[in-house]
């Protein structure tokens, strides 16, 4: 089942999935996705999860946030409950000093996250699945805002259990870590065209030597290979997902030739381009 809030004012989009057997994400697969973001709620048994064509076991009674340009589809969909929402209906940017998911929950580094749940959270979130399901139904002024307060509250809990099952958060501050959100971020906005640690370094007003340092004493891994990893990934995706060639491909993600293209991604994949496509269409 599927139940959508839509804001003809703003463009505002709010849908819930419930026992729906076509729950998946397109990505990249149809030109540009839409900007939407997804909590999937698994309420059954394990499963498997296909994320940009990478096998995973999403656990029982656990949470998975995804984004809109990642491909995703569900061994049993039909187990799964899904909130997703776009900028327009709440954008998380704007409150992040609210909910402070941007960076960690959605276009982190971290990635897939899921997301555990004690006995008393599956209670609470079953029980704000059925709230949810009681208001998509109601019709009257006050249907968005009271949508929105749920999903806040949504985004805040898993944020929360997220930060207690993650080592760093653990280990430091939120306002060390927030350095590494906000590089996320910037990285999320900037990889196709700025590949340099200097970039990011600056717009964080630190040195670079200075900004791995930092990364390094809260254990995560060196900026530059975030980058690369990051740059990777959006490849892997145009080689999976378009038929776009090498050539388009590189300038897209903002390298000077396909040769340096090429070499690059051979070096940090073991692979040849025509090599990975040919292998990935085989399977």
């Amino acid at each position: 089942m599927i139940s959508e809030y839509i804001e003809n004012r703003t463009l505002g989009r709010f849908v819930m999935h419930s026992n729906n057997r076509l729950l998946a994400g397109k990505g990249i697969r149809e030109g540009n996705p839409v900007p939407i973001n997804t909590f999937v709620y698994n309420r059954g048994e394990s499963q498997r999860v296909i994320i940009d064509e990478i096998e995973y076991i999403m656990p029982q009674t656990c949470i998975l946030p995804l984004v809109a340009n990642q491909h995703f589809r569900f061994e049993h969909p039909e187990n799964l409950v899904a909130w997703q929402f776009n900028r327009e209906f709440y954008c998380i940017v704007d409150h992040d000093a609210e909910v402070g998911c941007v960076g960690f929950l959605f276009y982190g580094i971290q990635h897939p996250m899921f997301i555990r749940l004690e006995p008393e959270e599956v209670s609470e979130m079953e029980h704000l699945a059925d709230v949810f399901s009681r208001e998509l139904k109601v019709r009257d002024n006050f249907q968005g805002e009271m949508l929105r307060t749920l999903l806040k509250r949504v985004i805040i809990k898993v944020t929360r259990i997220a930060k207690q099952q993650h080592e760093s958060y653990q280990l430091n501050p939120d306002e060390k870590m927030d350095i590494v959100r906000k590089f996320s971020l910037l990285l999320e906005a900037n990889f196709k065209t700025q590949h340099e640690v200097k970039f990011y370094a600056a717009l964080l007003n630190k040195s670079p030597k200075t900004l791995s340092n930092v990364f390094a004493l809260l254990k995560q891994s060196a900026p530059s290979v975030l980058i690369r990893n990051r740059i990777i990934l959006e490849a892997k995706r145009y080689l999976h997902y378009t038929d776009r060639s090498a050539k388009e491909i590189a300038y897209e993600l903002g390298f000077e030739s396909p040769a340096h293209f090429s070499k690059y991604f051979k070096q940090h994949t073991g692979h040849n381009i025509s090599e990975f496509r040919t292998t990935e269409e085989r399977d």
